[in-house]
């Protein structure tokens, strides 16, 4: 099926259209954020799964009961996505938990004015462009590849849901006001998990003791996680994620790019990496 037949413009950028309906996109314009709400924001495939369960972990001390009760996606809604609605967000207890693939320039009015605090996590994009590769090709809702090259064209121009990872992260990256805004990278996390839990809960104002630490770690390290069903979407009916294809949590490693581009792909990708992010002053993990 074609963009036109699966996804929506928003404030231009593609949204499947089985996931994000116009009263789903309409409530996150409306809705009501707190200064003490947690806001994870991610490019897709950046680790949003891995920080839904290391959030939680923290927020509740280390109590597992925290993902052993809701997947993913209820125990940290996406804001933008259908199911937000009907979760009562409202009535939530602070902090709350959300998660957001919404460029800066998405973000609504309450966002701005309220500044909850915001944990953005970036990732090498060739991982990114490795990951969403395998991940459209075994889900129902999004544009299947027709070849690697052509999706790639696709992914460095902006031509897939969320639009372009350089636009995402160079806005976010370009935020006036930082204050509330933590950034930490998929390869950070990957390099020494022990020490981004402690950075996190540092920011989220949830001191935790090395053993509570210890603990969280060890759950969120990539095969625990894979193992939960409640976080590997195995809940999820084939007909809209076929794992059979591709698992959803596939590798959980840095550098896999290196096993799926060629030699003149990673070359191409280098040059346009080069021109877009000339400007951006940021030291990235995977430089």
């Amino acid at each position: 099926m074609t963009e036109a037949e699966l996804y929506s413009v928003y404030k231009g950028v593609y949204l499947p259209s089985f996931l994000h309906t116009l009263e789903s996109l309409r409530y996150y314009e409306e809705f009501s954020f707190r200064s003490d709400d947690i806001v994870i924001v991610t490019y897709p495939k950046s680790g949003t799964t891995w920080m839904q369960e290391i959030v939680p972990l923290i927020r509740s001390g280390g109590d597992l009961t925290a993902i052993q009760m809701l997947p993913t996606w209820d125990r940290v809604p996406w804001l933008e996505e259908h199911r937000a609605s009907v979760l009562n967000l409202e009535d939530r207890p602070s902090p709350r938990l959300f998660v957001t693939h919404y460029h800066y320039s998405m973000m609504p009015p309450s966002f701005l004015k309220v500044k909850p605090r915001v944990i953005y996590v970036m990732r090498n994009p060739k991982d990114v462009f490795t990951s969403s590769f395998h991940y459209y090709g075994m889900t129902s809702y999004l544009v299947k590849p027709s070849t690697q090259t052509e999706f790639l064209d696709k992914f460095l121009n902006g031509k897939i849901m969320f639009g372009s990872w350089f636009d995402h992260i160079k806005g976010w990256l370009n935020v006036n006001d930082k204050e509330n805004i933590m950034y930490i990278s998929y390869e950070e996390m990957i390099r020494d998990l022990k020490d981004a839990v402690a950075r996190i809960a540092q920011f989220m104002e949830k001191p935790l003791n090395s053993e509570v630490i210890q603990k969280i770690a060890d759950q969120c390290i990539f095969k625990n996680m894979k193992k939960n069903k409640l976080s590997n979407y195995s809940l999820v009916p084939r007909e809209f994620m076929d794992q059979t294809k591709s698992e959803f949590l596939r590798k959980g490693i840095v550098g896999d790019w290196k096993n799926q581009l060629t030699v003149a792909e990673a070359e191409y990708f280098d040059k346009f990496y080069e021109e877009k992010m000339k400007n951006v002053q940021y030291k990235f993990a995977w430089d």
